[in-house]
């Protein structure tokens, strides 16, 4: 069954493909099938942007389309910068343009309060608008300077919970065991096959 998944972001389409090995599924994804227009992601939360994403792409191409919002928690930023993760430092901005004004921001905040957490929300629809959803974290707390060399966005100072290293600092295949994405997929997973059933693998 063709799906296509409702991105550009390389990074984020390896991932993907690497975690839905083992399912029934061709996975596209926005770069397979040009011209499609750009979903303005202004909802107030990641599932209300991921829902529009994946409705939209559904819509305009006729397959069933896999979209995600995830983004970074601070609890010291009372949860900033959230659904704002990607643009944190402006709608142009790099991934060390969005880190060094997340370290800056937390400058002086102590290390055992710069908790933290991913948080990825899942949305899968099809061309009529049938939907469901999976959600996943990763705890963690925010290092003072980057580490690591894998991953991308804010993966070289998340520090995983229990495990001492950034997220960029562990190969992929260890991220794809215990990511945010990877516990959606995870969650996706128990539920996609009777979802594809009902559609009818359409």
């Amino acid at each position: 069954m063709k799906m296509i998944l409702a991105t550009k972001n390389k990074g984020k389409i390896k991932e993907f493909k690497a975690l839905v090995q083992g399912l029934p599924i061709e996975l596209l994804s926005l770069e397979d099938i040009p011209d499609l227009p750009e979903v303005e992601e202004d909802g107030c939360s990641f599932q209300e942007n991921a829902l529009k994403k994946a409705c939209a792409i559904a819509k305009y191409t006729g397959l069933t389309a896999i979209a995600d919002d995830s983004g970074l928690e601070v609890d010291a930023l009372n949860g900033a910068p959230g659904i704002h993760s990607a643009r944190y430092a402006g709608d142009k901005a790099t991934d060390q343009e969005n880190i060094q004004k997340l370290l800056t921001a937390l400058k002086s905040v102590p290390f055992e309060k710069r908790t933290a957490r991913f948080r990825c929300v899942i949305v899968v629809c099809t061309h009529t608008n049938k939907t469901i959803t999976a959600e996943g974290t990763c705890e963690g707390i925010i290092a003072t300077e980057p580490h690591g060399s894998h991953g991308f966005g804010y993966d070289p100072v998340f520090l995983i919970d229990r495990m001492g290293y950034t997220m960029a600092e562990v190969e992929p295949e260890i991220k794809n065991r215990i990511s945010h994405r990877a516990n959606a997929i995870s969650k996706l997973k128990e539920i996609l096959p009777a979802f594809l059933k009902e559609i009818g693998g359409k």
